[in-house]
């Protein structure tokens, strides 16, 4: 079976982190781009230096894209993620980012629709949910193929501190984090278990509380704490898992956002939701039974995604 070609459109920390996730699964061939001349070409061969020493075949090509054709190299992707836009600094909201970032995945996909007409798009940039109205916009992709990832990494925030505190491991802990990628963000106690165990009957309220806030400041805490940027490891993980399930086929139900059309109450919005993942990008939403308390905060996350959407005819 020959080998899918998988774009990563970004060649900084989670780009680069990404393509060398991508790479070591062996199931693809890696187009990394980025603006800065040479900086994906360095990167690339560096990953494929590494190939000999891991055990990977899978072919990484570097190209710089200060000109539209340069995207000529996407011809053929199977999947195109993206992670270019300017990173988020200490005291900056994902809300900050708005104008500059809308201009940018604008213009980048653009040249993805037109040349990966047929791709699965999936986005990382910020504010997420945002970002993905104007990618379909520029697209004019369907849903299914139009995909935003947020909510796995929310959730593996959310899992790692819920494992912390009880000292278990993460792979017993299954959580969802629900809503806009943003402080608005839902994660669902209710749903969050520890070998099929709630949460709620683990903890106190108070400790839960303090997780989920935690959860929702996460990507916050480590800006930081680096100062310089943001999460690259766990965004570059929870891209590559989203990967399998669709190179893969595996039909695994995670957490991302997609246009909502009346699911959960939220309609022609891009909100995180439970989704099925396969050969197809999104196939299918998966709703689950909400409390009235849930769904307003689902419903409080929306407006806040709105806001911004309405707000992109001024900035862009």
């Amino acid at each position: 079976m020959s080998r899918k070609k998988i774009a990563v459109i970004g060649a900084g920390m989670v780009g680069a982190t990404t393509a060398q996730r991508l790479a070591e699964r062996g199931y693809a061939d890696i187009v990394l781009t980025d603006i800065v001349d040479g900086m994906p070409a360095g990167k690339a061969l560096d990953l494929e230096e590494a190939g000999p020493v891991v055990g990977y075949d899978s072919h990484v090509l570097g190209v710089t894209t200060t000109e539209p054709d340069h995207y000529k190299a996407l011809e053929g992707a199977d999947v195109v993620l993206v992670t270019s836009g300017v990173p988020r600094k200490p005291g900056m909201s994902r809300d900050d980012l708005l104008g500059t970032n809308a201009k940018i995945i604008k213009g980048v996909c653009e040249s993805i629709k037109k040349y990966a007409p047929n791709c699965i798009l999936l986005l990382m940039t910020n504010p997420l949910d945002a970002m993905c109205h104007v990618a379909m916009q520029a697209t004019g992709f369907p849903r299914e193929r139009l995909i935003g990832q947020a909510g796995v990494l929310d959730s593996a925030r959310f899992r790692t501190f819920i494992a912390r505190e009880l000292n278990v491991s993460v792979e017993s802990v299954h959580a969802f984090v629900l809503g806009g990628h943003g402080d608005e963000m839902v994660p669902l106690p209710r749903y969050s278990t520890v070998a099929g165990v709630p949460i709620t009957e683990l903890l106190p309220p108070d400790r839960i509380d303090a997780i989920v806030q935690r959860t929702r400041q996460g990507g916050a805490e480590i800006v930081n704490l680096l100062k310089t940027g943001s999460a690259f490891y766990a965004p570059a993980a929870s891209f590559a898992q989203m990967v399998d399930a669709i190179v893969l086929d595996k039909k695994q139900i995670l957490p991302c956002s997609v246009l909502l059309r009346g699911e959960y109450g939220v309609k022609d919005l891009f909100v995180g939701v439970p989704v099925k993942l396969g050969a197809g990008g999104m196939e299918g939403v998966f709703e689950i039974k909400l409390t009235a308390d849930e769904q307003a905060q689902i419903d409080k996350s929306a407006g806040a995604v709105k806001e911004l959407v309405d707000v992109l005819p001024r900035v862009m």
